[in-house]
């Protein structure tokens, strides 16, 4: 019977540690309310006992819930170059989620102290040494080579390629630019020929004198005369094209 009693308890001692241990696992959640009585309570004489307190005297206006105030901006040294956030060195103010997550966690910037700025800094060789011509330009690079960019030209008149086709076309999706910055490939492309049609080319952008950008352009063909236009292709670049050069053709600085 002794036995018995000892193996009964060594069964039932298992599922009280689980027990425990999954009561370890909870997380306090820190929060604060900050109320104000909606109704004062009446002070009573010194010396004398203090009133009863009344039902109303326990009703509260909320002043403000620190879990849903909207945390202030955190600032930090960038340890390296981050797109679209800055260069090594800058002190930048960002929301505190983006911070945690994108740059501290990853090791990408630390806390701003008079330490960490002197620390981070650059130096004289890293300075004269320009990578990037500001935080916004590598983002507009791979934006620009992300794109098959549409340049619509006449299928009646006969015409040259030149560098305001391209900045024209570029500012049909939203992208500005001098024709300074435009660079087209050595060969010349005339036309009308259809046999052009749908073809693709490459041309330069260069951004803020420093960054260049490949960008692949689709050659189309368009008519004012609505009888000799030819048929519309729904999102073509989505779909295969050939090259309209010859690979690995140089290119030419407008």
């Amino acid at each position: 019977m002794v036995l018995v009693l000892k193996m009964l308890k060594n069964i039932y001692v298992t599922p009280l540690n689980l027990l425990k241990s999954v009561s370890s696992l909870h997380q306090q959640v820190r929060t604060t309310f900050i109320l104000k009585r909606k109704y004062d309570p009446p002070l009573h004489k010194t010396n004398e006992k203090p009133h009863r307190m009344r039902a109303k005297y326990f009703i509260y206006d909320l002043v403000e819930d620190t879990l849903v105030k909207k945390r202030p901006n955190m600032e930090v040294v960038l340890k390296t170059f981050v797109e679209g956030v800055g260069d090594k060195g800058d002190v930048v103010s960002m929301k505190p989620h983006f911070v945690y997550n994108k740059l501290l966690l990853p090791g990408l910037a630390a806390y701003n102290t008079p330490e960490n700025v002197a620390k981070y800094a650059k130096t004289a060789a890293e300075k004269s040494a320009v990578k990037h011509s500001s935080a916004y330009a590598q983002r507009t690079v791979n934006m620009l080579e992300s794109i098959v960019l549409a340049v619509v030209m006449n299928k009646d008149e006969p015409w040259l390629l030149e560098p305001w086709h391209i900045k024209a076309s570029l500012r049909k999706t939203g992208f500005h630019c001098s024709e300074e910055c435009i660079t087209l490939p050595k060969e010349r492309i005339e036309g009308p020929d259809l046999k052009k049609e749908n073809k693709d080319f490459y041309c330069t952008v260069t951004i803020n004198k420093l960054e260049q950008a490949r960008v692949k352009c689709r050659l189309h063909h368009w008519s004012t005369d609505p009888s000799e236009r030819l048929p519309y292709v729904l999102e073509h670049w989505k779909l295969q094209s050939e090259p309209l050069l010859s690979v690995g053709s140089p290119e030419k600085s407008e």
